[in-house]
C-alpha cells in the first residue's frame, strides 16, 4: 500500500564539486514537504571529497 502525504524523496547534489572537475559526486538523499517548500531546496552539507561543507541544491 503505497503511502499518502505531501513528502516525497529528493537528492541533492554538491554545487562545487561540478566545477572543480574532480572525479565522483557527493550526494545525499532527504524528504521535503511539497506543499510547503515548492522551490528547490538548497541545504549546506559536508562533502567528504573536498573535506569541507559545500551548498548542495535539488536535482531532478
Amino acid at each position: 500500500m503505497a503511502k499518502k502525504g505531501n513528502r516525497v524523496q529528493v537528492i541533492l547534489e554538491c554545487t562545487e564539486h561540478k566545477t572543480s572537475g574532480m572525479p565522483g559526486t557527493s550526494r545525499y538523499i532527504t524528504t521535503k514537504n511539497r506543499k510547503n517548500t515548492t522551490e528547490r531546496l538548497e541545504l549546506k552539507k559536508f562533502n567528504p571529497i573536498l573535506k569541507k561543507v559545500t551548498v548542495h541544491k535539488e536535482i531532478k
